[in-house]
């Protein structure tokens, strides 16, 4: 068992903060201490002078399966403690999010395997995304009878629009990363064997260019596209809590952990 101050690995190499998922196990899952002690990764990363970009990663050759469903699960099935754990947990993940854009620095998210849920959707909140061929991505929330947290809605509704952030949501089917690309999600598909020297080449490029520019850019990019998020994380939350108590919810966790699939009767 991975023990809570390595859940995130953090490694600072010529200017670069290398910030590590570390739950293979789990797919790198974002349970609360992983929430936790990648945020405090983000903030040591964020005052660092030494710091000019950021490189996120998952270890095991995925980079996040999204949202910790055993941790969900932790307390039973009553329906007030799971409201108010997917209300924490919810607010965890948007909390992620506002990070990620608050900090001037430029982030690249390096994607493989599994991106599943909120792990897809903080990757949509980076500023650069690097994805490997393998990659699976999925807005699994739907098959739980949940809506996407960390911005989902609202940062696919400004990449793709509301008719194709529709069908990404409503019917939470796989996409591949050429299909990431074909929606311009993301910048680069590369080889599995390429992901680390093209993650690299494009951290080193960004370190060599004027840091107050970069940080300029950043802050003028959230001004006019990202002006939303703190009001959609808000409505997240609310809504998160109030389908934590529905049937449909019990029914899609209790399929997940059983290896059904779920009988949704309204």
């Amino acid at each position: 068992m991975t023990q809570s101050q390595d859940i995130v690995i953090y490694n600072v190499n010529n200017h670069i903060a290398t910030i590590t998922l570390n739950e293979p196990k789990s797919l790198n899952a974002f349970s609360t201490p992983m929430k936790s002690a990648f945020i405090s990764a983000l903030q040591n990363a964020e005052t660092d002078d030494n710091v000019r970009v950021i490189v996120l990663q998952g270890a095991g050759g995925n980079f996040s399966s999204g949202g910790d469903i055993q941790e969900m699960l932790s307390e039973g099935l009553d329906r007030e403690v799971l409201s108010e754990k997917l209300k924490n947990m919810v607010t965890g993940a948007g909390e992620i999010s506002i990070l990620l854009r608050k900090i001037h620095k430029p982030i690249i998210a390096k994607l493989e395997g599994a991106v599943a849920g909120a792990g897809m959707n903080l990757a949509l909140t980076c500023d650069f995304r690097i994805t490997a061929d393998n990659a699976k991505f999925v807005q699994a929330f739907v098959h739980i009878g949940l809506v996407p947290d960390a911005g989902g809605i609202y940062l696919l509704n400004e990449f793709v629009g509301p008719a194709k952030t529709t069908e990404l949501v409503m019917l939470g089917d796989k996409i591949t990363a050429q299909d990431m690309a074909d929606l311009n999600l993301v910048n680069k598909v590369v080889s599995l064997d390429e992901l680390d020297s093209a993650v690299m080449e494009l951290a080193n490029r960004l370190s060599q260019l004027p840091v107050t520019a970069l940080e300029t850019m950043k802050h003028l990019i959230n001004t006019h596209s990202y002006m939303g998020l703190n009001e959609a994380l808000d409505m997240e939350v609310l809504q998160q809590a109030r389908l934590a108590k529905t049937d449909n919810f019990i029914e899609g966790v209790t399929a997940f952990i059983e290896k059904r699939k779920p009988i949704y009767n309204k």
